[in-house]
C-alpha cells in the first residue's frame, strides 16, 4: 500500500483501531501484522486467518467499522492471496487486482 501524503498519522491511529478490534473480536485472525518501509511512505499488511469463513469475518468487519478512513489514508498497489480461498472470500476481494497464489509445499512452526 501507497500512504497518502498527509496521511500517515491519521493511518498510525487506524491501524492501532484496526489491531486491537482484529485481535479482540476475530479469533480466526491467526496472524495481523503492519510493516512500513524506511520512510513511511509505504506499508505491507500480513493477514493469515484460519479458514475462508474467518476470512470473511474479517472482511465484514473492515468493511463496516474501516474501510472508508483505510481507503483515505492508502492507496492499494499490490494484493496477493496465499492459499485457497472459497468462492465467498474472491468475489468479496472481486473490486481489487488480487494475485492468487496456491500452496504447493512447505511447512509453518
Amino acid at each position: 500500500m501507497t500512504i497518502k501524503p498527509g496521511e500517515l498519522d491519521n493511518l498510525k491511529a487506524l491501524i492501532r483501531e484496526m489491531v486491537e478490534s482484529t485481535q479482540a473480536s476475530e479469533p480466526g485472525a491467526l496472524d495481523y501484522e503492519w510493516f512500513f518501509d524506511a520512510d513511511e511512505k509505504t506499508c505491507h499488511i500480513w493477514e493469515r486467518n484460519a479458514n475462508s469463513a474467518a476470512a470473511m469475518t474479517h472482511l465484514g468487519h473492515f468493511g463496516e467499522k474501516f474501510a472508508e478512513r483505510f481507503m483515505a489514508a492508502l492507496e492499494p498497489t499490490r494484493f496477493i492471496v496465499y492459499g485457497n480461498p472459497n468462492d465467498e472470500v474472491q468475489e468479496a476481494l472481486s473490486d481489487f487486482d488480487v494475485a492468487y497464489l496456491a500452496p504447493f509445499a512447505g511447512f509453518a512452526r
